[in-house]
């Protein structure tokens, strides 16, 4: 990987989002590491890749809930005229929510990251990106398919994800390429699972949950797989094969 490129990953300092930049630094790209609340995270993940690789880490604060927070970043990326071949909207909202006490504010702030900041950053750096042949990947949910019970406004601002990313597919190309990885279980805990939990683990039929490495897997086959676009890799173990509950 020539190393003059550069890759955006939004929520990038802690979980999903640290393993996808460590592992995209191991294969040579530059890091613009966003984080937002989790400053103490971000600058011990930058200052650890900047001392394998000097200058190679350059983090970006926002919060992707608040349109003046995006608005701001969006116009340090342009100025800063990095050259950005990957864009990773990583960066999600999770928390139940019901329908017979719909809360609009909650149902913006879901919306607002989750579906839309992802929609203007592919906007706000396709330039940059067709310049240099670049992709964008979403990181979806297998629940954007079928929702997650207790959690409807979430699985719809992920179905929403879902169907932006087969249309930038479409509008982006040739030059740029969008794809999508929908986790199922990942990061969960070895021991002392909830009841919910081993339903859940009982319709995966490779019989375990997954780890940070299967997503940096699809991401690396997704990067390095010139001719495919508007593709989304459920990386579930299977589960959503299945039929599974959507519990």
């Amino acid at each position: 990987m020539d190393s003059r490129y550069w890759a955006f990953i939004s929520g990038s300092s802690q979980r999903i989002g640290a393993s996808m930049a460590r592992h995209l630094h191991d294969l040579g790209y530059n890091i613009a590491l966003h984080y937002f609340s989790s400053a103490t995270a971000a600058t011990a993940l930058a200052q650890e890749l900047n001392q394998q690789r000097a200058d190679s880490v350059k983090l970006y604060c926002a919060d992707l809930s608040d349109i003046n927070s995006i608005n701001l970043l969006i116009a340090e990326l342009q100025q800063d005229k990095l050259a950005f071949k990957v864009l990773i909207n990583n960066a999600s909202q999770f928390y139940p929510t019901a329908w017979d006490t719909f809360d609009a504010e909650k149902a913006q702030q879901l919306l607002q990251v989750n579906m839309l900041t992802p929609c203007m950053l592919a906007s706000a750096l396709h330039s940059a990106l067709a310049q240099h042949q670049g992709c964008i990947v979403n990181l979806i949910d297998i629940h954007g398919e079928r929702p997650l019970k207790g959690h409807g406004l979430y699985s719809m601002t992920k179905a929403g994800l879902h169907m932006a990313t087969l249309s930038m597919a479409q509008e982006f190309a040739p030059e740029i390429r969008v794809n999508g990885i929908a986790p199922g279980a990942i990061l969960w805990p070895e021991h002392s699972l909830t009841e919910a939990q081993q339903q859940v683990l009982a319709e995966i039929p490779m019989g375990r949950t997954g780890a940070l490495d299967d997503i940096n897997q699809a991401l690396t086959f997704l990067l390095n797989s010139p001719y495919i676009t508007g593709q989304i890799i459920a990386v579930d173990g299977g589960r959503s094969a299945t039929g599974y509950r959507g519990a």
